[in-house]
């Protein structure tokens, strides 16, 4: 979670790119984020966005993978 003063300088999106550097060199196979989805025109506030949004994970490079509740989505990169 980025503190509310510094939201919306990219924190978050850096840190969903480091998180696939950092697993590529542990070895890991794949990297995976469960951003919450919100509805077109859907006004979100800060805490249920806790875990980033869609967008954020595929600016860095994530895919998305599955959709279990419609509120989420499985988002991944393969190493």
């Amino acid at each position: 979670m980025v503190r509310k003063d510094y939201r919306r300088r990219g924190i978050a999106g850096a840190l969903a790119l480091s998180a696939v550097s950092f697993a590529r060199d542990l070895g890991a196979r794949a990297v995976e984020g469960y951003p919450r989805l919100t509805a077109e025109g859907e006004e979100s506030g800060d805490v249920s966005l806790y875990v980033g949004s869609r967008e954020i994970f595929a600016a860095a490079g994530y895919h998305e993978v599955s959709n279990p509740t419609p509120r989420r989505a499985v988002m991944r990169v393969d190493l």
